[in-house]
């Protein structure tokens, strides 16, 4: 979709989902600002809005980097951590 313009109708034929369901999904993305759409008569064209894709996935990448580090970090901490006894803080009753 990124490559030019499409019909919603095109689209449809695409996917393993019926029209109406392709039609709400292009609204999510709309609303989400990564497609624009516009009617020509009675047809909805559909355009990747790719700037805004560009800024999704540098968002995403920084996320990404930012979770590697927490899980980095934790697993730091684990490694210094003592393993625990195997019975250790079990009762015994006997």
């Amino acid at each position: 979709m990124l490559r030019g313009e499409q019909s919603v109708s095109d689209l449809a034929r695409r996917y393993p989902m019926s029209f109406a369901a392709v039609q709400k999904h292009v609204v999510v993305l709309e609303r989400a600002a990564l497609v624009t759409e516009q009617r020509r008569g009675r047809e909805q064209r559909v355009r990747g809005n790719v700037d805004t894709l560009r800024e999704a996935r540098r968002l995403l990448d920084q996320l990404e980097v930012m979770w590697r580090q927490r899980v980095d970090s934790i697993d730091a901490i684990l490694a210094d951590r003592p393993e625990a006894e195997p019975n250790e803080g079990a009762s015994s009753c006997h």
